[in-house]
C-alpha cells in the first residue's frame, strides 16, 4: 500500500463526510478551507449548487493575511455577519476533512457567538 501524505489523508476524509453532509437553501453547508496562507468559509446550497455567501482573509474587511486563530475567528464573525444578511440563521458545518480543534473550532464558535446556529 503507497503511503499517504496529509493532503490526501484529508482529501479521504473530507470524502467519507461529505457522503453525510449535505446543504440546503433553507439550511447551507458551512464550508470551511485552510490554505498555508489563507482561511475561506462558503455557505453552500448543494441541491442547486451555489454559494450562498462567502468570507475570507482575503477579504479587505479582515485586512491581513494569515492563518492562525484570530484570523479564523474573524472570518468565523464574518461569515455570520453574511449568513445574516441573506437571512440564514442555520447551517451544517462542514470542517472540511479538518480535525475540529484550533482554528476549525475557533472558525465554528465565533460563528456560532456571532448568532449562527450550528
Amino acid at each position: 500500500m503507497p503511503h499517504l501524505n496529509r493532503k490526501a489523508i484529508r482529501s479521504k476524509s473530507h470524502r467519507r463526510i461529505r457522503k453525510k453532509i449535505s446543504g440546503t437553501a433553507e439550511r447551507p453547508r458551512l464550508a470551511v478551507h485552510f490554505s498555508n496562507q489563507h482561511v475561506y468559509a462558503q455557505l453552500v446550497d448543494d441541491l442547486s449548487g451555489t454559494t450562498l455567501a462567502s468570507a475570507s482573509t482575503r477579504d479587505k474587511t479582515i485586512g491581513g493575511a494569515g492563518s492562525s486563530q484570530a484570523t479564523a475567528k474573524a472570518v468565523g464573525e464574518l461569515i455570520a455577519q453574511r449568513a445574516k444578511e441573506a437571512k440564514i440563521e442555520k447551517v451544517v458545518f462542514d470542517r472540511g476533512g479538518f480535525i475540529f480543534h484550533g482554528k476549525v473550532k475557533a472558525l465554528a464558535d465565533a460563528a456560532r457567538e456571532s448568532g449562527l446556529t450550528i
